[in-house]
């Protein structure tokens, strides 16, 4: 393998990124989510009809009241300049569970409800009874079961992608990819460890890190990230920066991750050769760098693909997802993404898909870019998943010069 690194910029091409609609409505979740979160719950639960009795409503008023109170509180130590891990695993617990309670309260308050009175089932006090069984039967369930997704081993994903300019002798490259592992409050460090087991089952030839390590600094989160150090590839191990490295001394991850043996793609390349042909393999600093104020830290894809040869095929690896219009621009061939986490806790896909141009899987953009965005590997923040599983990828690149070459896309999921 060869080894390419520029130092030179070029001014004016990194650009702060524009605002989103996701960012303006952002600034005025912290003002009202907090009282939405839990004031819905509250009145679906105890104050549409249901005549609990007093101990009952006074007991349930006062757990609501706790977490309105609570949840921003700790999560204001646990994330703030305290950084308290104990008061984060509480916050964000607690904001997990209140984003379910709420996303069921409003839909079986409505729905059910609505089902019940077309149905003609009993009198409103009834139906309002029912609504609420069914709010806490379902968040119940999906607590449980979004914890257990959220902490378990992700599954391994394999998708077969063909690229059009990829050269016969790489055909059946394995590129695995994890991303957004997310060590933080909760120590993980045998979870890591399982990771990297399952990862060293799959015989990569390239193993990439798509970034948002964790939450916290590398002297922190140092031994969660360690088992990192052995992961196995036969070409090389290759890692980015993502955003949440920007709020914990991002260089510190950067000289972490090269004394665990990975090669840090900071606006620079690597050539990956085999069988006579070779493939581009570039990284990008996460599209947030520059905002930083650390020196030297921002995207910039000349400086990543400087000095290689315009005719051969690049894989390129970007935190979000969004950067694909640089890429496409540019004619990456396939750009390896994270960031988005699947929506992690449905329905908050909706949310995501206001601020990035795909949610998970393969996509094409442009002529011929396709970006992969993964799910994430680990969780940000509460510890749920919900109907958006964590996952392990293992992507075969396909050339269309050999007779066997599937066609682009396949999909195999397995544990």
């Amino acid at each position: 393998m060869t080894d390419t690194s520029s130092t030179r910029t070029t001014e004016g091409e990194a650009q702060v990124p524009r605002r989103s609609r996701l960012h303006r409505v952002i600034r005025y979740i912290p003002l009202i989510a907090p009282i939405l979160l839990w004031a819905v719950p509250c009145w679906v639960l105890l104050y549409t009809g249901q005549r609990w009795s007093l101990p009952v409503m006074l007991l349930g008023t006062a757990l609501f009241a706790f977490g309105l109170v609570g949840m921003p509180f700790a999560m204001a130590r646990g994330h703030g300049r305290r950084q308290q891990d104990r008061a984060a695993i509480v916050g964000d617990t607690l904001l997990g569970t209140s984003w379910i309670l709420f996303t069921w309260s409003v839909l079986l308050g409505v729905l059910l409800r609505l089902a019940l009175t077309v149905a003609a089932v009993g009198g409103s006090q009834d139906r309002a009874r029912i609504v609420a069984w069914a709010v806490l039967g379902v968040s119940a369930i999906m607590i449980g079961w979004g914890y257990a997704e959220a902490r378990r081993v992700p599954r391994v994903r394999r998708l077969d992608v063909q690229l059009p300019r990829l050269g016969a002798g790489l055909d059946g490259l394995r590129v695995v990819l994890i991303t957004d592992t997310h060590y933080g409050p909760l120590d993980r460090a045998r979870w890591s460890a399982r990771v990297c087991e399952r990862v060293n089952t799959l015989e990569a030839d390239l193993v990439c890190h798509t970034g948002d390590i964790a939450d916290g600094t590398a002297q922190r989160r140092r031994a969660q990230a360690a088992p990192l150090g052995t992961v196995r590839a036969t070409r090389a191990r290759v890692y980015v920066t993502g955003n949440h490295e920007y709020y914990s001394e991002a260089q510190g991850w950067v000289d972490l991750m090269d004394e665990l043996g990975w090669e840090p793609l900071r606006n620079r390349h690597l050539l990956l050769e085999r069988g006579g042909d070779t493939l581009v393999v570039a990284g990008v600093d996460d599209v947030t760098a520059e905002s930083s104020g650390l020196a030297g830290h921002r995207a910039h894809l000349a400086g990543a693909l400087s000095g290689a040869d315009p005719e051969l095929p690049v894989l390129l690896l970007a935190h979000q997802p969004k950067f694909v219009d640089r890429a496409a621009a540019d004619g990456i061939d396939l750009q390896l993404s994270g960031h988005t986490h699947g929506g992690q806790i449905w329905p908050f896909h909706h949310l995501v898909r206001l601020d990035q141009p795909a949610l998970a899987g393969l996509s094409r953009h442009g002529t011929r870019t396709l970006l992969y965005t993964s799910r994430g590997t680990g969780f940000w923040g509460p510890p749920f998943r919900v109907f958006a599983p964590s996952e392990i990828t293992l992507l075969i690149l396909r050339s269309p010069h050999t007779p066997t070459s599937p066609s682009t896309g396949r999909t195999d999921t397995s544990t």
